[in-house]
């Protein structure tokens, strides 16, 4: 299993086929990676920026994504302005043979924004399955987990719900910009 548990992501790299981006995917991963335009039509917009139309763009970012040079393209919802201000990282002691069944059931819940497997440091961490959730209100966020623990029975020893005390600047990885190394 991939330290990232998510839907949009293959199997296994050996199932991803050969694919080595050019200076044009280049220049769509900077023009997008920032963010898609808010326009209509996104991709015409992108194609604007680096003289392709909105059709080769999109077939380049498909190709990417095949490919997986890009994991996925999605909205990244700002939580906290939709009134979710309790935001909790779940985490379970769970069968590791079990980890990566559990691991895509999680994944697949509503309420769960990220799963994650992550090494034990035993004797003084036993956790290796990681969910974030979202709720209205830590009840709500508690609620959620419980349900999870139900849903995980007897392959779940125990978890803890680690709850988020200040707002991060989150960015994923951004290439530098032509010209620059």
């Amino acid at each position: 299993m991939c330290d990232s548990i998510c839907r949009s992501e293959p199997d296994s790299v050996a199932a991803m086929p050969a694919f080595a981006p050019d200076a044009v995917d280049r220049a769509i991963v900077l023009a997008t990676q920032a963010g898609l335009p808010l326009y209509p039509d996104p991709w015409r917009a992108v194609g604007e920026q680096v003289g392709l139309s909105g059709a080769e763009v999109l077939s380049r970012m498909q190709a990417m994504h095949r490919a997986g040079v890009i994991r996925r393209v999605a909205a990244v919802p700002n939580h906290y302005r939709l009134g979710y201000v309790a935001n909790g990282m779940s985490v379970w002691d769970v069968d590791d043979d079990d980890i990566d069944r559990l691991g895509r059931e999680v994944a697949g819940v509503e309420g769960v924004s990220h799963c994650y497997r992550r090494p034990r440091h035993l004797p003084h961490w036993p956790y290796n399955l990681f969910a974030m959730l979202h709720g209205k209100t830590r009840d709500e966020v508690e609620h959620q987990a419980e349900a999870l623990r139900l849903r995980l029975g007897s392959a779940c020893r125990g978890y803890r719900i680690l709850y988020s005390s200040r707002i991060l600047k989150k960015t994923g990885l951004r290439l530098a910009g032509a010209g620059k190394s």
